[in-house]
């Protein structure tokens, strides 16, 4: 899929076609732009480059911060700065952190620092960006697993300058600048520096080495040079006491003059960068074509993972892309925890467990299990070092600033591991921090009370008592195990029986009706307490809008009055926002199958699209695309269940590689899904040619599968409506 990647998709305001059908009822109060970049960045790596305006959030774009509706300018035009790295994919709220050590190519002098300039000719690829300044310099970047090579192809003149800032970070809007507590930089050698600054309580190095033979090198501080001067260090910097400082590389330049700078990343201090840049690109001088072509080879293998029969070339690029931005995070760095010293895993923008956990995490631990394996030894060792399992984890230190958005969403990753009996954890080591993470934050009043306000969080933690009795019966801690078992059944006490509902409470973004359609361990006893399956799918049938009117969507600046009615409309979100995800899968818990086709169908046509507008709202670390993913093939995991729902796929056949196995999912009878167009629904479907009436595989079993076949019709049929997924309290004990 890697020649359909279109990194721009998602960086501009949402820009669809309206609504048609049943997308046409649906609301959504939150951002309406994707939030992602297009610069270089690497599978899964720990460092990325792009562009930097300064705009919210992730330094690329047009945009101030915004937190519902349409987002306001700050610019007209794409411009730029220079080129910054370590960049957010998707996410909202995260303002104030990275674009770190900002390099400028410049024709003016020093003073010019920070003036933005337009970006022309924009070219975006995986591992590659590629733009021309309005001053005339032409600018490409590309990097590797830890480390950024950018190439300045100069016009004729005087005064050509490569110009690093050390001291900038964050955003250009009120409340976001990043300041480094303190730094050094040095001068080793012509043509090569070194250099760490302390930030959010990381310290960051890097090793630079420009190639521009008789060029000189100075360091400048407070935009004045210092020459003769090979080290500058601060002690200790306030917001007030900052002043702009870094290093500059100056000389005259030929007309298609090329400058190249590579930098090297550790947060284990300047050796190691210089190491980590040595591994990535070699030690010759000219590297740019080289790294460039072994990142885009490494993209076009994970890319090569899901294959799709798309129908438009529109498909197979908005396909591709949510591919590529759903392998973009967690950033794996490996033997560079700053917080321990010794080696092992390491991996942050973990950004967040709420955002990722149901549709990114399951796509890689399918795809890539040895880095969930690896994901899950940094979390458990962030765990022991930090005191908690984290909800989501920036470069900086502390675990647990997104305790807000949920509670223990890592036992949820963690039991789909387990359950897949993939080595390289030590279960009785994850047991152990497991079991005491339940009881920290919300936890203790669900232990106390029963229940824990916002009310959300007693349906995580009774989710994540259900997952950890699985990992105590893998270490065999019986008695352990029936204690999780027990806790998990406190999920009831977050409902009210007379609406079906959830209790009235506070909620992190959405309400009680985005709330109370997730995924739970038993799915059976939650139908039965909202009366059956005719009343829980007419709760369902209300929340996606049957027969509703369609509806008008915020704006620029919306008013507290638009939005209370909008919410009042206690309407789907359109996966513009995270909380219900997997509300349309519930559909499947009751028998209704076809009603699941209807309602992705309709997110698939309606809320996704080409262009810089194509998103209906954040990207979140690849969340929402990896849901569009799972959507396209068909598929859809149940979180920490080690289950795939199966419903109609939008597309005739795709590939799916896997570890052990090629999955080929085909079908017949498929009609494209369009807009307002007709809906295919399941007739039946065989597993490698035996017929399976469920409609739910297990995830040791789709490691195993190599056909299914679906075929597909006009009308709802039988299938799925008698075979229910299972649920602990079936006959059976819900075991897959």
């Amino acid at each position: 899929m890697y020649e359909h990647v279109d990194p721009f998709i998602g960086t501009g305001a949402t820009d669809l076609p309206t609504p048609k059908g049943l997308a046409a009822t649906w609301w959504w109060p939150k951002p309406q732009v994707g939030n992602t970049h297009p610069g270089a960045v690497h599978p899964f790596g720990m460092v990325s480059a792009c562009p930097y305006s300064g705009a919210y959030p992730t330094g690329y774009g047009l945009y101030d911060f915004n937190t519902e509706g349409v987002p306001d300018l700050l610019y007209d035009r794409p411009v730029a700065s220079g080129f910054t790295h370590f960049q957010q994919s998707g996410t909202g709220a995260i303002r104030k952190y990275y674009n770190y050590f900002r390099v400028t190519p410049m024709l003016s002098p020093l003073d010019d620092l920070g003036t933005t300039w337009d970006l022309l000719d924009e070219v975006a690829e995986p591992g590659y960006y590629a733009a021309t300044l309005s001053s005339g310099v032409r600018c490409e970047v590309t990097v590797g697993p830890k480390s950024a090579v950018h190439r300045y192809t100069f016009p004729a003149h005087d005064a050509a300058r490569i110009v690093i800032d050390a001291s900038t970070g964050g955003l250009a809007i009120p409340h976001s600048q990043t300041v480094p507590l303190k730094a050094h930089l040095a001068m080793l050698e012509p043509g090569v520096a070194q250099g760490e600054i302390h930030v959010e309580g990381v310290p960051l190095a890097v090793h630079l080495e420009v190639d521009a033979p008789g060029w000189r090198q100075l360091l400048w501080y407070d935009r004045r040079l210092m020459p003769g001067g090979t080290r500058l260090d601060f002690d200790y910097i306030r917001p007030t006491t900052l002043r702009p400082f870094g290093l500059m590389f100056m000389g005259p330049s030929r007309a298609e003059q090329t400058v190249e700078v590579r930098l090297g990343f550790s947060l284990r201090g300047c050796d190691t960068a210089r190491d980590n840049l040595h591994t990535d690109v070699g030690r010759e001088q000219i590297t740019f074509a080289g790294r460039r072509d072994r990142t885009a080879a490494t993209w076009r293998d994970h890319l090569g993972k899901v294959t799709i029969d798309a129908e438009s070339g529109d498909q197979a690029t908005v396909f591709g892309t949510a591919l590529y931005h759903s392998l973009v995070k967690p950033c794996f760095a490996p033997d560079e925890s700053p917080s321990w010293t010794t080696d092992g895993p390491y991996a942050f923008d973990i950004c967040t467990m709420w955002d990722i956990y149901r549709t990114q995490l399951p796509l890689m631990t399918t795809l890539f299990p040895q880095h969930s394996v690896a994901l899950a030894g940094a979390m458990l060792s962030i765990c022991e070092q930090e005191g908690n399992l984290p909800i989501g984890y920036r470069m900086a230190k502390g675990a647990d600033r997104f305790s807000r958005q949920g509670s223990a969403l890592a036992h949820t990753f963690l039991a789909d591991l387990c359950q897949l009996d993939l080595p390289g954890i030590d279960w009785d080591w994850a047991m152990v921090h497991l079991e005491m993470d339940l009881r920290r934050t919300y936890g203790e009043d669900y232990l106390v009370h029963g229940v824990a306000h916002p009310i959300s969080h007693t349906l995580d933690l009774a989710y994540a008592y259900h997952c950890t009795a699985a990992i105590a019966g893998k270490v065999r801690d019986r008695p352990l195990a029936q204690q999780m078992r027990d806790l998990a059944q406190r999920w009831r006490a977050a409902y009210d029986p007379n609406t079906g509902l959830l209790r009235d409470s506070t909620f992190y973004e959405g309400g009680r009706w985005n709330y109370s359609f997730r995924l739970l361990h038993d799915m059976r006893a939650r139908i039965a307490l909202a009366g059956g399956d005719e009343a829980f799918v007419g709760l369902l049938d209300r929340f996606f809008g049957y027969d509703a009117v369609p509806v008008t969507q915020p704006g620029v600046a919306p008013s507290v009055a638009e939005m209370d009615a909008g919410y009042d409309l206690c309407r789907f979100e359109g996966l513009n926002n995270e909380p219900d995800y997997e509300a349309p899968w519930s559909y499947h818990y009751a028998g209704r199958p076809d009603r699941t086709a209807e309602v992705v169908h309709a997110a698939i046509a309606n809320q996704f699209g080409t262009g810089r507008g194509g998103l209906p709202g954040n990207d979140d670390s690849g969340g929402l695309s990896a849901w569009y993913v799972w959507a396209t093939l068909g598929l859809f995991p149940v979180a920490g269940q080690n289950l795939f729902l199966v419903s109609a796929p939008a597309v005739a056949e795709s590939t799916i590689r896997l570890p052990e196995s090629e999955l080929s999912i085909t079908t017949r009878g498929f009609e494209p899904v369009e807009a307002g167009g007709p809906v295919s629904y399941v007739q039946s479907i065989a597993a490698d040619g035996k017929t399976l009436e469920r409609p739910w595989i297990s995830g040791r079993e789709l490691r195993r599968l190599r056909t299914l076949h679906i075929e597909l019709g006009p009308r709802p049929s039988g299938w799925g409506t008698r075979i229910r997924p299972p649920s602990t309290s079936d006959p059976t004990g819900g075991d897959a």
